[in-house]
């Protein structure tokens, strides 16, 4: 095989790479905008939900809170076990 067919293929590998490439980024730009949508959606039911139950809304904020504050302290002091000397 020749210099100038190595070439020539790698050129055409080349193209059907950035073909692909140009479709998944197409695919991938699309299914962004679908979640972006959902996410928007649930961002309004949730804020609706906020309004119409303030209370509820809190304390359940304050549950996750002090549900991930308690993780973040576990994971800070090695899991929970105790070094042994």
């Amino acid at each position: 095989m020749g210099t100038k067919q190595i070439k020539k293929v790698a050129a055409k590998t080349v193209k059907k790479a950035q073909a692909k490439g140009a479709e998944f980024e197409r695919i991938a730009k699309k299914e962004f905008e679908k979640i972006k949508k959902q996410m928007d959606a649930t961002a309004k039911k949730v804020e609706g939900f906020i309004k119409k139950n303030p209370e509820k809304a809190s304390a359940i904020s304050a549950g996750i809170g002090m549900t991930l504050g308690t993780i973040a302290g576990i994971m800070a002091s090695g899991g929970g076990k105790k070094k042994k000397k």
